[in-house]
């Protein structure tokens, strides 16, 4: 019997509008994602973020992303919008994350911003070092390093993936409608998020090409 062909998960991140989470709730992704990182253009505020966060159906999950945050400023982010996951996305230790998650009991996706040098047994050392490290790590999510902290809009080498983290790795970088069918075909990732790729001007997106990433995606997953 042939194996069924995994679904591959979609993450829209950087959502600071009503009208836009009604439109990815509408078009069927998986997650959504706010930025809590006020150098970002893309950040939105905890109380905003809350009440996008209460129009949100069951079984969407909503991701929480922050960028060398305190403890204390992540506790009180999430006692007015109450995400689903963290994500790190700066320059956190394995200690702080985890320190960070038992503290408001959420289970954390960890970003590594691929610089070209990494390779892959870098990878494999990292998660490995993760998912002994804390019960609550969730998985790695691989983006492209910049200076900044995300929204690049940048790919890296997608071919340092192992092929045995794959299944467990949320990609990001760089993913557009025009390329993420290559991707999912190459990496054979578990989810793929994207951000600026789908957008009109930053933290405003634009549904026409959410529609179409999302449909490139189930394209690539029926091939």
């Amino acid at each position: 019997m042939q194996p069924t062909q995994q679904r591959t998960r979609i993450k829209i991140c950087g959502l600071t509008r009503m009208q836009d989470v009604q439109a990815v709730v509408a078009v069927g992704v998986d997650a959504i994602g706010f930025v809590f990182y006020p150098q970002s253009p893309r950040y939105i505020s905890p109380k905003l973020a809350a009440e996008l966060i209460a129009a949100i159906p069951p079984f969407i999950s909503t991701v929480g992303l922050f960028v060398n945050a305190s403890q204390q400023e992540i506790a009180a982010t999430l006692e007015q919008a109450p995400v689903s996951f963290l994500q790190f996305h700066g320059d956190e230790t394995l200690e702080q994350c985890s320190a960070t998650a038992a503290q408001v009991q959420r289970p954390f996706l960890r970003v590594v911003r691929i610089k070209p040098d990494m390779t892959t047994s870098d990878l494999l050392h990292v998660e490995k070092n993760y998912r002994v490290g804390s019960k609550l790590f969730s998985g790695l999510l691989l983006d492209t390093f910049v200076d900044a902290y995300g929204g690049s809009g940048k790919t890296f080498d997608w071919s340092i993936i192992p092929q045995e983290l794959a299944p467990r790795i949320v990609l990001s970088g760089g993913l557009s409608m025009q390329n993420v069918s290559d991707a999912i075909q190459q990496v054979r990732p578990y989810a793929v998020d994207i951000s600026s790729g789908v957008e009109l001007a930053k933290g405003i997106k634009d549904i026409d090409k959410i529609r179409a990433f999302v449909q490139a995606v189930r394209q690539a997953d029926a091939a």
